[in-house]
């Protein structure tokens, strides 16, 4: 990166812990903001709330249409009643986290790989979250120390990768952040660190000069950033995405995506492929589309896999192999994640 570029000096001055306090966190202000009559849409959406806190990060609203209900961006972050009907088969747990815990915050579910949970914080609520029911509290690695979960790993030869999760791993300090990844480094065992976040897409102020100095605490490692965007409007309009993604890019990181088909968001062909075009023109490979994890509350989303099927057949037909991301499904217990095949054609 060049010194005193725009770039440059962006990440010197994004001050992303203001940005991160600054969220709007109620629903009147969510809506007043869009000019959307709140009448209409908070039924619901306080209880909703309740059970599981909206958080929207300013940045990320920008982008969001005025006066439109049906916004993709707002449809993931707004609490809708929808949320409080119980369906049979959405559960707490969708995924069986709980059943897979290794240590203090550690989840080994998959061979070779560990999964810390780093922090329960994150910059954004999506509204499809399969943990927004996550005990934190008592399944972290700790507010002051990752130790025993780096003793677990530390004993395990096996695991060559360990990812980094939560909530989001970038809510953490670049001190805290930077320790953890040369605590990490000096297991002679691990060669890759991943690392799953929505930030540089919600709150890409987080991408500053101090987090890339973070980020190269462990230059021994193979680092890997899986982001998060579900629509190419998280993408389009918004330079200050654009700049987050290429430092990373610039420094080194491989950069792939994964988002969730998600019913009145992406949800269509021409949808998808435009977050495909989206990606691949920052530079980010399109990696997983994943099924919606039945987790309760997130019913409303749901996409049967028939036509999630047909959506990707028809995606394969419309373009090139690596901008069509694999369709997935976490089945609890299953030994890694289960594709599903494109429907036949």
């Amino acid at each position: 990166m060049i010194p005193g570029s725009p770039t440059a000096r962006h990440l010197e001055t994004a001050g992303w812990q203001q940005a991160l306090q600054a969220c709007v966190r109620t629903p009147e202000e969510l809506l007043a903001a869009l000019g959307l009559d709140a009448a209409n849409l908070l039924s619901g959406a306080h209880e909703a709330g309740a059970r599981f806190a909206l958080k929207v990060p300013r940045s990320y609203l920008a982008r969001m249409r005025r006066g439109d209900p049906h916004d993709p961006l707002l449809r993931q972050v707004l609490p809708l009643g929808a949320e409080l009907v119980e369906t049979p088969g959405y559960v707490a747990d969708p995924v069986g986290d709980l059943h897979v815990v290794a240590g203090p915050g550690l989840l080994h579910k998959y061979s070779g790989r560990a999964l810390l949970v780093t922090t329960g914080a994150c910059a954004v609520h999506c509204r499809y979250c399969f943990r927004r029911e996550f005990p934190y509290a008592e399944h972290t690695a700790g507010r002051q120390a990752f130790a025993p979960a780096l003793d677990a790993i530390r004993a395990d030869a096996s695991i060559a990768e360990v990812l980094l999760s939560g909530g989001d791993p970038l809510t953490l300090n670049d001190r805290r952040l930077g320790d953890l990844l040369r605590d990490l480094a000096d297991i002679p065992h691990v060669r890759r660190v991943r690392v799953h976040t929505r930030l540089p897409v919600v709150l890409p102020e987080r991408i500053d000069a101090g987090f890339l100095r973070a980020w190269n605490a462990a230059p021994r490692l193979q680092r890997v950033m899986v982001i998060h965007a579900n629509h190419a409007n998280e993408l389009h309009d918004a330079p200050d995405v654009q700049q987050a993604l290429a430092a990373l890019r610039a420094d080194g990181a491989t950069l792939l995506n994964q988002s969730v088909l998600l019913r009145g968001v992406n949800d269509s062909v021409e949808t998808l492929a435009g977050l495909s075009d989206a990606l691949f023109a920052a530079g980010v490979l399109p990696y997983y589309l994943h099924a919606l994890d039945p987790v309760r509350g997130a019913a409303h989303f749901d996409v049967s896999e028939t036509e999630a099927r047909a959506l990707v057949a028809e995606l394969a037909a419309r373009l090139p192999g690596y901008l069509v991301p694999r369709l997935v499904r976490e089945i609890p217990g299953a030994r890694s994640k289960t594709m599903l095949p494109p429907a036949s054609r």
